[in-house]
């Protein structure tokens, strides 16, 4: 308990400092916001045949404090964003921990609490942005996991060069990694799902560049390559469209991902074409949507550890990306502000593959997972932004553990500033 309110007490002080600094500082002050991001989680998994741990169950509470400032007058503006993040243990025991709210140390007990502190420098140009330091990139190389209390964070530089009205350009170079459930910053891997690969293929840089085309206001064209050095290189090639259909909109969602070993092969041997898409019908509150993903090549497609795959299949527990697997989605989504109700939604999906050849396994495998989410955000009064959300899974394998899951999470942002 000394620890948490010494913790507390520091993310308070930092506040407070950050607060004497805007204060005094002409040029990124008038611009600039601060938020406080409150997060109560409880998460629970059944293993249901699971042999070493049959639950994974946990509470916990996350504080964010989140400050970004305007930019320095002048042709070139310089700024400076941080980031004080806090995460509390509520609940947990040893024989139901690892679910990827708080670090678990030795004799698999949880941390009463852990904190991080990140720094952003950034400057900008006319239309065109430089981000370097603590990041967390949202990219279809490389997107940042965000769905526990705290967020996975990356060390390094993102640049936006958006000087034209449709195109864009994205360059970026990240060499450390912080995950959700840790304080410690360490060298990209490759995530081994299931020994997909030789290995975990430790790399020092991950490169990135891209380049985003929109045409009429209703295609955007997107490319970009990336590079885990002597591990993998990756070519995303991406189409989005949407459009007026009948009294409806439709979009649709097309993406690949081509990606091969390089260097020196860290990993093992990589050959991998993941093709993917999503189409979506909405009218009227409801949303009606069909997916489907073929992952083609001898291996599955490589990520870095800890992210989230970009695969309209990887969903609240699976991504459905083993060698040679062929999965389709079905997926209903309704907004109750149609019927009088603004801040209710509901969704619900079931993703089905087959034709797995997994590496833990002698025979092609097949599998499916069912989600329900149910959330609504108070709209107005004392309790405005609250969010409360629940959201359900279940996981059936023919070659894994079954999972059941439950989440419940209450979540609120308070504008400082």
């Amino acid at each position: 308990m000394n620890n948490n309110k010494k913790v507390i007490n520091k993310l308070i002080t930092m506040v407070l400092c950050m607060g004497a600094v805007i204060a005094k500082a002409d040029g990124f002050a008038e611009d600039s916001k601060a938020t406080l991001q409150m997060t109560n989680y409880y998460f629970n998994r059944d293993l249901r045949d699971g042999t070493v741990q049959s639950k994974k169950e946990e509470w916990a509470q996350g504080f964010i404090f989140d400050f970004r400032s305007g930019y320095t007058s002048g042709p070139v503006g310089f700024g400076l964003d941080t980031m004080g993040m806090l995460g509390l243990k509520l609940d947990s025991s040893p024989d139901r921990s690892g679910t990827g709210l708080l670090p678990v140390h030795s004799g698999n007990r949880a941390a009463n609490e852990f904190s991080r502190l990140g720094l952003t420098a950034k400057m900008k140009v006319s239309r065109s942005e430089l981000k370097y330091g603590t990041l967390i990139p949202k990219l279809p190389t490389l997107s940042a996991n965000t769905g526990r209390i705290l967020p996975q964070t990356f060390e390094g530089g993102l640049l936006s060069i958006k000087e034209f009205d449709a195109l864009s350009f994205t360059g970026a170079r990240f060499n450390r990694v912080t995950n959700r459930d840790s304080t410690d910053a360490q060298n990209l891997t490759l995530n081994n799902k299931n020994r997909r690969f030789t290995g975990v293929g430790e790399g020092n840089d991950y490169l990135i560049g891209g380049v985003e085309y929109a045409i009429g206001g209703q295609w955007l064209v997107t490319y970009q390559y990336a590079e885990l050095n002597n591990v993998y290189r990756q070519q995303f090639f991406g189409v989005n469209q949407h459009s007026k259909l009948g009294l409806g909109e439709l979009k649709t969602d097309v993406r690949y991902m081509l990606s091969n070993d390089t260097g020196a092969a860290r990993g093992g041997s990589i050959d991998s074409g993941a093709l993917n898409g999503m189409l979506t019908y909405s009218l009227a509150g409801h949303s009606f949507g069909v997916g489907v993903q073929k992952m083609n090549g001898a291996t599955s497609m490589p990520y870095i550890n800890g992210t989230d795959p970009y695969l309209v299949n990887y969903v609240q527990i699976n991504d459905f990306a083993e060698p040679h697997e062929r999965s389709a989605q079905l997926r209903y989504d309704y907004d109750f502000a149609a019927l009088g109700v603004p801040g209710l939604t509901f969704m619900s999906r079931y993703v089905r593959g087959e034709q797995a050849e997994v590496k833990t396994s002698t025979v092609s495998g097949h599998e499916w997972e069912r989600n329900t989410d149910l959330g609504y955000v108070v709209q107005s009064g004392k309790l405005k932004n609250v969010g409360i959300k629940w959201r359900n899974a279940s996981y059936r394998s023919s070659y894994t553990t079954d999972l059941d899951e439950n989440r419940l999470i209450v979540s609120y942002s308070f504008p400082i500033w």
